[in-house]
């Protein structure tokens, strides 16, 4: 285990320094994650899939943070935060590696391995870096710092479909996918499989760079912290625990966790079909997405200034929670068209793009209440909340269900029960620390 320091004994450049390569970390985390957008259609057509089996890409990778969350915290407890890193990274890059042979035989089977091992190799690192930018400095600030690696993430989220797109398709990329259906079986094998190859030289080049990030984070001056060892306070009301499960703040923000995640996707993913319902084609509705992260943006910016100087992170939270309710409301029950950014729109689909505001403080609201107070279990309790991110994996399901059943609009109905629950955490449920 490698030698650790407390985060109070960091000096200003140590920590500012940490803030930088966790940051770094975070882009990488909205890099790979977000390009799934271009990943599902590309694949749909290349490997011939149904709409069912395309959005196995979202399942497959958001669902190994489920089953890996808590491995990566003994991993971890093992051997520290940076080796850590260094094995997240690794998987990572042998997840990108496994895209290469995938393509050569053209397998959505290896195609999904690869995409659940670059999300095990994300947990892997969520479950450090998130606890790691958490405990960096005064838990009241804590806000600040998350809303720094929300725009590191978000930031690649937007840039990360623009690249891929760039690298993979070509401008009568168009015309070849009309074309595709009426070739007889051999050239269209031929065509396929030639489209499929265009993912092997970046996912290539996403291995190697993958690789190297490992060793520069192992190597880097990122100091080790210690969360095993307990204050003495601390220590005194953790004195009996012997479990993860005997935090109840913590296992309600988890569910938190899971809801908030889930209701980010939908905002995100949903909107560009909620706006076909309006009769708004691809080429116009493809801004929508990029208006509700740049809301996102705007909110973690107002966290940034404004917490703690002006208002506590607890009150942003209270805040957020309540105008995500509001606002899902507003999706549901608002009447009327308004002309905005030079789209004539109902008005309930700009209630959907302020949902990326409301969502944008509650993440880094969740985390430091769920973290209190656990010292040793610190690590395992990251875990923990990592698990949580299987939300966006599982509630968009939810909310294509009630789309499919009732209307696309009626859909977001998921969306109240989700922010109600939001705001028992907000206000009350951090505040559980025994259970009944």
């Amino acid at each position: 285990m490698p030698i650790a320091t407390t985060a109070a004994s960091l000096t200003k450049r140590q920590t500012y320094s940490s803030i930088f390569i966790i940051g770094m970390l975070f882009f990488i985390f909205g890099f790979v994650s977000w390009v799934n957008a271009i990943l599902i259609p590309y694949f749909k057509i290349a490997c011939e899939l149904n709409h069912f089996q395309s959005y196995l890409v979202a399942f497959a990778f958001y669902i190994a943070y489920f089953v890996m969350s808590v491995p990566s915290a003994y991993l971890l407890k093992r051997v520290g935060f940076k080796k850590g890193m260094m094995a997240g990274f690794w998987m990572m890059a042998l997840g990108a590696a496994i895209f290469v042979p995938a393509a050569m035989v053209r397998t959505y089977e290896f195609f999904l391995l690869g995409l659940f091992t670059l999300g095990a190799g994300l947990a892997v690192l969520q479950t450090a870096a998130n606890p790691y930018i958490t405990v960096l400095g005064p838990q009241e600030r804590a806000t600040q710092r998350i809303s720094i690696m929300g725009i590191c993430n978000k930031g690649a989220g937007i840039l990360a479909p623009l690249v891929f797109a760039a690298v993979i398709l070509r401008p009568t990329d168009g015309e070849l996918f009309s074309q595709i259906p009426l070739m007889d079986d051999q050239t269209r094998a031929q065509t396929l499989d030639a489209l499929i190859r265009r993912v092997i030289v970046p996912y290539s080049c996403v291995s190697v760079v993958l690789l190297t990030l490992g060793l520069v984070v192992r190597y880097s001056s990122l100091p080790e912290i210690d969360t095993e060892h307990e204050t003495e306070a601390v220590a005194s009301v953790n004195a009996g625990r012997t479990s993860i499960f005997q935090f109840p703040h913590l296992i309600l923000g988890a569910v938190a966790i899971f809801l908030h995640v889930g209701t980010q996707v939908i905002a995100i993913d949903t909107i560009i079909g909620y706006a076909g319902s309006m009769d708004i084609d691809l080429l116009e509705a493809k801004s929508f997405p990029s208006y509700t992260l740049s809301a996102t943006i705007i909110g973690y910016l107002i966290g940034i200034v404004c917490t703690p100087r002006l208002f506590s992170q607890l009150t942003a939270l209270r805040l957020c929670t309540v105008l995500g309710l509001i606002f899902s409301f507003g999706i549901l029950f608002a009447t009327g068209t308004i002309r905005l950014l030079g789209h004539e729109t109902h008005v309930s689909i700009w209630f959907v793009v302020l949902l990326g505001l409301a969502n944008s403080l509650v993440w880094a609201g969740i985390w430091p209440l769920a973290l209190d107070g656990l010292g040793r279990f610190t690590k395992l309790g990251g875990s923990i909340l990592i698990m949580g991110l299987c939300g966006n994996a599982l509630l968009p399901l939810l909310y294509g269900y009630l789309a499919d059943s009732h209307s696309l609009r009626d859909g977001y109905w998921v969306l109240v029960p989700c922010y109600v629950y939001l705001i028992f955490y907000a206000f009350r449920g951090y505040r559980i620390k025994k259970w009944i």
